[in-house]
């Protein structure tokens, strides 16, 4: 191990802590060693354990990709495989997401990784991403562009300002928490995009909603369809894609969305996601 990989670990360590608004003190007490320890760690003087490395991301909550990257900066092997989703050690969890995604229908569901870029989606979503012009769908579709480019849901919104201003917001503090440098390029993208005539952009904000939920509207061929959505995820994973996956299932908020959903599923519009997609080393 050459030496300047101590005080590489030393540094990670300790912008994690003060991302997570850390004293020294409070993070030794909660992963149990002493803060004169933790200072010698991240100023390089103090080579940390494999199990010390492991127990500070834990009690920082540092995503496992970033983990991996901590033991590695320590001199140490990753501990956390990256399974392509269509390996054979993966089926059940292809199964799982097939599963969740078709007994959703008919209303929308999709599967994205940490760049919001869609995996899988179910054929309710062809309501959402119909519509949405080709630059937009290829190579793969992402939900953050499809949801903030002019020419994606944007054109056919209705009071899309409220929206905006709230997927930004997110989208912002998972860059805050992840310190990810591809969610920060993405989110300087689609902050800039213009905004569609007659709207008013909001800085991002993550206000709550006067609403229990913030609804989406959007104007179709079927009238105005209005939807709210959930976000779910893995428990406990140990595995790198798997940590990085999440389902948004979208809900229609009126009768009239719900029939509409009901209607296009019966009429077996085309599918216009890509399936499953394989992944074949760093996500994109």
């Amino acid at each position: 191990m050459g030496v300047d990989q101590l005080p590489r670990a030393g540094v990670l360590l300790r912008e994690w802590r003060l991302r997570r608004k850390l004293s020294q003190l409070e993070l030794a007490l909660r992963a149990d060693t002493s803060s004169r320890h933790l200072s010698c760690v991240e100023t390089g003087r103090a080579r940390p354990s494999q199990e010390m490395v492991l127990r500070l991301a834990h009690h920082l909550d540092v995503p496992l990709r970033e983990r991996n990257s901590l033991l590695m900066a320590a001199g140490y092997a990753p501990v956390y495989r990256e399974r392509p989703l269509e390996g054979e050690d993966m089926r059940a969890v292809r199964s799982a997401v097939g599963m969740l995604l078709t007994g959703h229908e008919p209303y929308p569901a999709v599967v994205v990784d940490r760049l919001w870029n869609v995996v899988r989606a179910n054929r309710g979503m062809d309501v959402l991403l119909g519509a949405a012009p080709a630059e937009l769908m290829a190579p793969v579709p992402n939900v953050m562009r499809l949801a903030l480019h002019p020419q994606g849901l944007p054109a056919h919104a209705v009071g899309y300002g409220e929206v905006r201003a709230y997927l930004l917001g997110g989208l912002l503090q998972q860059v805050r928490n992840t310190g990810d440098a591809r969610l920060r390029a993405l989110y300087d993208e689609v902050s800039g995009y213009e905004v569609p005539d007659g709207e008013v952009p909001s800085p991002p904000r993550e206000r709550v909603p006067r609403e229990a939920v913030l609804p989406m509207r959007f104007r179709t061929p079927h009238g105005e369809l209005a939807m709210f959505s959930t976000i779910a995820t893995f428990g406990a994973p140990a595995d790198v894609t798997l940590s990085e996956l999440a389902v948004e299932l979208f809900f229609p908020m009126d009768q009239h969305t719900a029939r509409v959903l009901r209607e296009s599923a019966a009429e077996g519009a085309g599918h216009n996601v890509p399936p499953l997609r394989e992944e074949s080393g760093e996500p994109r």
